[in-house]
């Protein structure tokens, strides 16, 4: 995790245990406010060193617990501050997919320049219904998150409207890897891969993939996406990083043209998604 999340929470705590330490009624210890709101005693030391990002819930309690309930608004802004750079799946997805697929369809409405790196899946915008839906149903289990498959998947369908906006320009990337990776059923997998050999030659898209292959100036790792290289989501498997500063943004910028140095594109990335197609069948 970054050094300014770190650092961010880590603050949030310090705020926390200044609440309990200087409180106008007289110092509580750790042990005392746990006995107040109910928890154990070690919630509160993770809180205040900065080991456990708080719930806004956890933020309540703990302002409530010291009787200072007035200090909750300043604390949640804080976390807000914190959860705007890191999102965590835990939060985002306590309701369901969809919530997380209305965000990012936002942001690719702004944006007019989108790339996209992808590793292991085929990335979402150019994902068949079938093929999200086996990735929402998986991802669900994963999370323990609310099944919303249905309007998960349609909330992506949606996005891939953009794919035929002439005002924008999609530069997409996915290593070999992700065209064989068997997350849905092979017959599920096949029509993928039918789907995505027609992107390749549309006039928004340019679609790269990098073969198994090609020599590597980096080693393939986390999917992400820029939008018009001023903003930067990074998923992980605990939370997306949603990247901002210049620093950050300039490493993605790096990172994104030395994957695109391995890449073919065109006939070459048609040929590769063929021959993956009949691997496929040849499994089968």
């Amino acid at each position: 995790m970054s050094t300014d999340y770190q650092q961010a929470k880590e603050t949030l705590g310090l705020r926390l245990r200044s609440l309990r330490v200087n409180r106008p009624g007289g110092r509580l210890t750790g042990t005392e406010l746990a006995a107040r709101v109910g928890w154990a005693q070690s919630k509160v030391s993770r809180l205040e060193r900065g080991q456990q990002l708080a719930t806004a819930d956890d933020l309540r309690s703990f302002a409530e617990g010291t009787g200072q309930p007035e200090a909750f608004d300043e604390l949640n802004a804080m976390l807000q501050g914190i959860e705007s750079h890191v999102r965590s799946w835990r939060r985002q997805l306590s309701s369901g997919h969809r919530a997380v697929q209305d965000a990012h369809n936002t942001e690719h409405a702004r944006a007019s320049v989108l790339r996209g790196w992808e590793s292991s899946m085929i990335m979402g915008i150019l994902q068949t219904p079938d093929y999200a839906r086996s990735i929402f149903s998986r991802y669900a289990e994963l999370q323990h998150s609310p099944k919303d498959t249905e309007a998960a998947v349609n909330a992506r369908m949606q996005r891939q409207s953009a794919l035929y906006d002439t005002s924008k320009r999609f530069h997409l990337i996915m290593w070999e890897a992700a065209l064989h990776a068997l997350v849905c059923p092979p017959s599920v997998l096949a029509a993928q891969l039918d789907r995505l050999t027609g992107t390749v030659g549309m006039s928004t898209v340019e679609l790269g993939i990098i073969p198994l292959s090609a020599s590597l100036k980096i080693p393939p790792a986390t999917a992400f996406w820029m939008y018009d290289d001023q903003q930067v989501v990074v998923e992980t498997w605990h939370a997306e990083l949603w990247l901002d500063d210049a620093p950050s943004v300039e490493t993605y910028v790096r990172t994104w043209n030395l994957l695109s140095e391995s890449a073919v594109y065109g006939a070459d990335a048609h040929n590769v998604i063929s021959a993956a197609r009949r691997a496929l069948t040849s499994r089968g």
